[in-house]
């Protein structure tokens, strides 16, 4: 099969020809559709997440079950399924709880050295030799992942814009569901609009939320916030956003998620919650990266602060699947820019470039 493979820290994303993947036990192999071009494979191919090399990356798919391992009962061959970036094992403590977002296996196997969860990978080159998976390994014609991270899509959605259900909008769920509490009617700003932020705006508009500010310092991606349900817009390159998101919102937000990971962005975060808001970081930084709060305030105004990784795919794709045919959310109206395998390493390159709104898709294989 042909994958976007990288073979060293900050090497391109070179298409090639890997051995066919075969799924094991309670794993399904999937002709992918489509992969979304996320930013966390850049930290991961720069090196800023550590990671093994050579590696198959892209970590949001759709497509269709070519295959079922043993034990797979509730996904069938044929089926069209979007794939979750958090893989549950569905055992170790955190799943049994129904925190999976925090599945330890996924992150002891998946995340540190590329593998499933019998310790090795599904990916070999023509020569045998191993190549690391970053969770399914998406970026390429097939992908082997556990059941337990699939859906199916829902009736009538489009198979390759289904795809970023599984990390952009997964994000944003659980982040405003599970951490943020959002209740219908509430005030809630987003800082960052780049996929995961626009992503937030959109699902915090589909579950009811009331004024959603998004706050960022680029004019397109604050329009196109607008079209995804943003009821007002600041650019933090032209007003002070604490001020601004304080007053359109009455003296703060009920609830904040930051999506860049910057210090700067974590600190003007906790300065836009209300009175005994939420405040919800979901950017991701470098290791050893630290932000600053104001201690008295945050302890006076009762403002609470607490992060936010993914989300939970045995229940939320499904919801998240109601809301699309509820015609109350529309993958595709993030989608800006599409490219074929080939063109995998000029995707992520304008990504990098700052020259991507919303999300990228990188599509793979037809749309049936």
């Amino acid at each position: 099969m042909r994958a976007a493979v990288v073979r060293a820290p900050s090497g391109p994303f070179e298409v090639g020809v890997l051995r066919d993947p075969q799924p094991g036990p309670g794993e399904i192999l999937v002709r992918i559709a489509a992969c979304g071009v996320c930013h966390t494979d850049l930290h991961v191919r720069d090196g800023s997440v550590t990671f093994p090399f050579p590696a198959v990356l892209g970590h949001e798919v759709s497509g269709t079950v070519a295959a079922v391992g043993a034990g797979v009962e509730h996904i069938a061959q044929g089926q069209s399924v979007v794939g979750a970036f958090i893989m549950p094992c569905g055992t170790c403590a955190m799943c049994a709880s129904g925190r999976e977002e925090l599945c330890e296996p996924f992150f002891a196997h998946n995340r540190l050295n590329g593998t499933l969860y019998d310790g090795t990978t599904r990916l070999y080159d023509v020569h045998g030799d191993p190549v690391w998976m970053y969770s399914m390994a998406g970026l390429a014609e097939y992908a082997v992942m556990p059941a337990l991270a699939a859906a199916p899509i829902p009736a009538g959605a489009h198979l390759k814009d289904s795809a970023i259900l599984g990390c952009a909008f997964l994000t944003a769920y659980g982040a405003l569901v599970h951490v943020g509490g959002l209740q219908r009617g509430s005030s809630v700003a987003v800082v960052g609009a780049g996929g995961v932020g626009l992503s937030t705006v959109a699902v915090a508009k589909a579950l009811g939320a009331g004024r959603v500010v998004a706050v960022d310092v680029a004019d397109d991606r604050l329009r196109a916030a607008l079209r995804l349900g943003a009821t007002e817009v600041v650019n933090a390159a032209k007003a002070d956003p604490v001020d601004a998101v304080r007053d359109i919102t009455g003296g703060g937000a009920d609830l904040v998620l930051e999506a860049i990971g910057q210090p700067s962005t974590f600190r003007q975060a906790t300065e836009m919650a209300a009175d005994g808001g939420r405040c919800v970081m979901i950017g991701i930084a470098p290791v050893g990266r630290t932000a600053e709060i104001e201690i008295t305030r945050l302890v006076r105004r009762k403002i609470q602060v607490c992060g936010s990784f993914g989300g939970r795919p045995r229940q939320d794709l499904a919801h998240l699947g109601q809301l699309v045919a509820d015609g109350l959310l529309d993958p595709g109206s993030l989608i800006s820019r599409r490219f074929p395998l080939e063109q995998a390493d000029l995707a992520y390159r304008l990504l990098s470039q700052g020259k991507i709104v919303g999300r990228g898709l990188i599509e793979v294989g037809a749309d049936t």
